[in-house]
């Protein structure tokens, strides 16, 4: 009977032989793109310690997509058969060969096993080295970058590893991974990472005096919860509220405040005046008061007013993540759902994410928060970054987490963006894929183009027109986000679709502005309407706009679809693309076939009958949805 060798003794067992001859090496990872407003100052000091992490080759992952499969689409003998989290973890480990070579390449480089640590679910293998040593190790050299604002970061341009090695390590930080936003605390701002205040990201405001009507009549002008409720026939009182769960994430210092959400619910749900999200406070997070305004309350306001409202008397969980110094990235909030993700065991992107405990002034002195909540059956986040900022290898390593919590059963569901086919704040990519100030080249968003969640495009009640009239791709203030990955194939099941759109609706670009070989991961999956909220913030009602809007209300619905299926004895729906995509939920989807979504100078795609890379399937008609979801086992 074969036996498991205890971490420690799989770790240490090998021998410690003297430094060898440098085996031949070979090109590992690269910079994703140039940075933009960032010099480099001079060579990182030799003698700096860095705590290197090696992310360890998993087994399994070219598996993700059809276990993911087996549990998700409609047509599987097994949807719905969620994996438990101890699954997970065992199917996904590194073999005791990837750790046993990591592990002798990196004591044959002279490293002492004393400086080594493995992770408890051995995916991550850290140490403390010299920038010396490092280089000497990787064949790399660090820089120090410095922002026109006089912030600095350091990162190196690429790195390479042994032949015999790089198959068993996915990546290795902190390399080559770049913020090119710079850090607000440097800035002498609150707050951090995600949710630093910006005019480039969160919903948009109007200027627009709000006048609330009580008659659907208005809702091209202002769209409330009864609008909400009349395009998308949603009609269903929740009744196994104490089984559901759904998770809204948001990152400090974005913050809700309790007179806006009893300001909005006195006028448009009355019974959940004086309820509460129940917080999870995530690596020193803290629903903070002190600073208020739009920038600081909006995006928090609005993705509560409308969740809790569309769900009530559903309890909601708002997922707060980072402290007030350091901030957080995605993988933050991954890590409190999934303890075998988390960076305390030596997961995060120190250029990305909150690295705990904060050793700045003031920061959470905490350990990160490990897999302290049990993942919601729908979690939505409407916050996302540029595809181009991140690296192919970080970014298909956080999309395998959301595979993994897809296959646990959980719904994810991310904004598209705001800025059409451009990056965010309008930012577009030259030929070389990186951002460039007139730059020509679609830039697509991320997460959302992981092929494991589900994006969320933004479509509007056109002007003049009602509730009971189509629905247009979102043109109102903001642009629906869209497009085509550079990073992700295309999942099998949206390649009908899509190839449907490119041959029947063929866009007027060429491969210069888009990457159009038909192969790659587009989006969004389905929209909502993103324009003209109503949103009770610091104080007074404002009107809105965002696909930050559209994320939070699809995840309402889903989460109405989840009530019933459990108040029948059955399981949550879980990553829901399969279904929404498949021929036999059509009907249930309204097409939207108007609009477009412009930037990068050009008209953007458009909309048009069937998928396209504006409003994705159409918007969700709860009455048909919820049935055909309910008849699944």
């Amino acid at each position: 009977m074969h036996m498991k060798v205890p971490f420690y003794a799989a770790l240490f067992s090998v021998a410690f032989a003297a430094p060898s001859r440098r085996a031949p090496v070979i090109l590992h990872e690269k910079r994703a793109a140039e940075p933009l407003d960032w010099e480099v100052t001079r060579r990182l000091e030799a003698d700096k310690v860095i705590p290197l992490r090696f992310g360890l080759t998993q087994q399994n992952l070219h598996r993700v997509e059809e276990m993911l499969m087996a549990v998700s689409h409609p047509e599987s003998p097994t949807y719905g058969q969620h994996f438990k989290p101890s699954e997970i973890v065992d199917l996904f480990a590194p073999s005791d060969e990837t750790i046993s070579t990591v592990t002798k390449w990196l004591s044959d480089s002279g490293f002492s096993r004393d400086r080594l640590r493995l992770s408890a679910n051995k995916g991550w293998l850290a140490m403390n080295a010299t920038v010396a040593e490092i280089e000497e190790l990787l064949g790399a050299e660090y820089y120090v970058y410095t922002h026109k604002s006089g912030v600095e970061q350091f990162s190196c341009h690429n790195y390479s590893l042994p032949v015999h090695v790089r198959d068993h390590i996915d990546l290795i930080r902190p390399t080559v991974q770049f913020s090119h936003r710079p850090s607000p605390l440097s800035l002498k701002k609150r707050g951090g990472g995600l949710g630093m205040p910006s005019s480039r990201t969160g919903p948009k405001k109007s200027d627009k005096a709000v006048i609330i009507s009580p008659s659907l009549d208005n809702c091209d002008t202002a769209i409330t919860l009864d609008c909400l409720r009349a395009l998308y026939n949603i009609d269903y009182k929740p009744v196994a509220t104490s089984k559901n769960s759904y998770g809204i994430v948001e990152f400090t210092p974005q913050s809700f405040l309790e007179g806006d959400l009893d300001l909005f619910f006195g006028n448009f749900s009355p019974s959940l005046v004086g309820v509460r999200p129940i917080p999870v406070l995530i690596d020193g997070a803290v629903v903070q008061t002190t600073d208020q305004s739009f920038d600081f309350n909006g995006e928090s306001d609005l993705d509560l007013e409308y969740g809790m409202g569309l769900t009530n008397p559903q309890t909601i969980t708002l997922l707060q993540t980072g402290d007030l110094v350091e901030g957080a990235g995605f993988d933050n909030w991954l890590d409190a759902v999934d303890g075998s993700f988390c960076t305390f065991e030596g997961g995060d992107d120190p250029q990305q994410d909150g690295i705990y405990p904060d050793p700045l002034p003031g920061g959470f002195k905490g350990n990160e928060s490990c897999g302290i909540v049990s993942p919601p059956f729908v979690v939505s986040v409407s916050y996302g970054q540029d595809e181009s900022s991140i690296s192919a290898k970080s970014a298909i390593r956080q999309c395998t987490e959301y595979g993994k919590l897809g296959m646990m059963g959980t719904t994810i569901l991310y904004s598209s963006g705001d800025d059409g086919v451009a990056g965010g704040g309008g930012t577009c990519l030259n030929a070389r894929l990186q951002p460039a100030r007139n730059g020509k080249v679609f830039n697509p968003g991320f997460p959302v183009t992981c092929p494991f969640l589900t994006a969320v495009g933004a479509t509007q009640v056109n002007p003049g027109s009602t509730v009971t009239d189509p629905e247009g791709a979102c043109e109102q203030v903001i642009f629906s986000g869209g497009g085509f990955s550079n990073i992700f194939p295309m999942p099998d099941y949206q390649a009908a679709a899509v190839n449907g759109f490119l041959t029947n609706h063929k866009p007027p670009f060429t491969s210069a502005e888009f990457n159009n070989s038909g192969t790659v991961r587009a989006f969004p999956d389905l929209s909502a309407n993103g324009a003209n909220y109503v949103i009770g913030i610091d104080g007074e009602f404002e009107l809105v706009f965002g696909t930050s809007a559209s994320s939070p209300v699809v995840g309402s619905m889903i989460t109405l679809i989840n009530d019933a299926r459990l108040a029948a004895g059955k399981g949550p729906v879980g990553f829901i693309n399969p279904s929404i995509y498949s021929e036999s939920f059509a009907s249930a989807f309204n097409d939207i076939t108007s609009g477009g979504n412009q930037g990068c100078g050009t008209a953007g795609f458009t909309a048009t009958t069937g998928w396209d890379p504006v409003t994705g399937v159409g918007t969700p008609n709860l009455s048909k949805l919820l049935p055909l979801f309910l008849a699944l086992p």
